[in-house]
């Protein structure tokens, strides 16, 4: 009688397969390259001088241009999509993210997870899972982490529910704990080769900035996206995954196109040092046309020379919530809002 053997391929994680104080080490490390700058500008109408050419990001003090910062956190977190959000209905939210040094062509990217909370919803069927993850590169050191929260499936609706623990995120990360890259000297900045002249101080904390342009997400486009990161959750992919039959996008492809959008009134805003929340507010399909606005939150100065810090809050929607408030009279974001991002961005002073 041959016995049987255990099944060699991966179902993912569901939600009673987590438990509080879980590493997951995540594979596959990946290599990044100038292909990935070049097909993330393919993808996104990103323009910021510091990631568009060497010689800019060298007068601003670094050796040469870095790979965007969401490209990094992007594979990041493409790392861990199949131990813990494979099975996932959707990715709720961030939290104390921090981009701790450059990426740069050449570098490998690789993740672990630390599972910090989980919380089983009402309906028995899906559960919250809270995840602290870390992402380094080929010397060991960290470039970037971050807290994220994510719903996911069970797979027994009557496998009994585990101690809920929802862990306490701070609600920013502080101005004094943002990480300036070494180097890094906005003193003689060009604000002719960088588009806009608006420096740190022409913002004031209140105002809104309209980024006027709208792209239509195409199904090809945020396919290949969601490829290239390597993101391997069934709702992006599988018409099967979802009742209404609809691949959803995910929600770093909303986040990258936003930001790329903002650089119409804050092209100078040229690193993310830091997300301090961020939310999805609403799911994002194909045909759908994003908008972007900002609001300025806060403002900081850092130690390093001629560098300041915007703390932004950045609102992608659909037209019909382009223009109008963030929220609703209940409360709630407005119908139309598609994501409500808080983030610190370096500019010069």
């Amino acid at each position: 009688m041959t016995e049987a053997k255990a099944p060699k391929t991966n179902p993912g994680n569901f939600f009673e397969d987590f438990h509080v104080g879980q590493i997951l080490r995540h594979a596959t490390p990946r290599t990044l390259t100038e292909g990935d700058r070049a097909l993330y500008g393919a993808l996104y109408p990103t323009r910021f001088a510091l990631y568009s050419s060497d010689d800019f990001a060298r007068a601003c003090g670094l050796p040469r241009s870095p790979l965007e910062d969401l490209i990094g956190f992007h594979v990041a977190f493409g790392k861990t999509v199949p131990d813990v959000s494979l099975n996932a209905v959707a990715n709720l939210g961030y939290a104390e993210c921090r981009f701790l040094r450059p990426v740069y062509p050449g570098d490998t990217i690789a993740t672990t997870s630390e599972v910090i909370g989980l919380k089983q919803n009402s309906n028995g069927r899906t559960g919250v899972v809270w995840v602290r993850s870390t992402a380094t590169d080929q010397r060991g050191e960290p470039v970037m982490s971050w807290a994220r929260w994510v719903m996911v499936r069970k797979r027994d609706p009557e496998a009994p529910a585990p101690q809920t623990v929802v862990p306490e995120l701070a609600p920013a990360v502080a101005a004094s704990a943002l990480v300036v890259p070494a180097g890094l000297d906005f003193t003689d900045y060009d604000f002719g080769l960088a588009g806009e002249p608006h420096r740190w101080g022409d913002y004031a904390v209140g105002e809104r900035i309209d980024h006027v342009d709208g792209v239509t997400i195409e199904e090809a486009e945020h396919m290949m996206a969601t490829r290239l990161w390597q993101n391997t959750a069934k709702v992006h992919f599988n018409v099967n995954a979802r009742e209404d039959g609809r691949r959803l996008i995910y929600g770093g492809h909303v986040i990258s196109l936003a930001r790329a959008l903002s650089f119409n009134g804050l092209a100078n805003a040229q690193m993310i040092a830091a997300i301090n929340a961020g939310a999805h507010v609403a799911p994002c399909f194909a045909g759908d046309t994003v908008h972007a606005w900002s609001e300025v939150l806060d403002k900081a100065e850092t130690p390093a020379p001629g560098v300041g810090a915007l703390r932004l809050r950045l609102v992608a929607a659909r037209p019909e919530a382009a223009s109008g408030p963030l929220r609703d009279e209940s409360g709630r974001h407005a119908p139309g809002v598609l994501l409500d991002l808080d983030y610190w961005a370096l500019i010069p002073m």
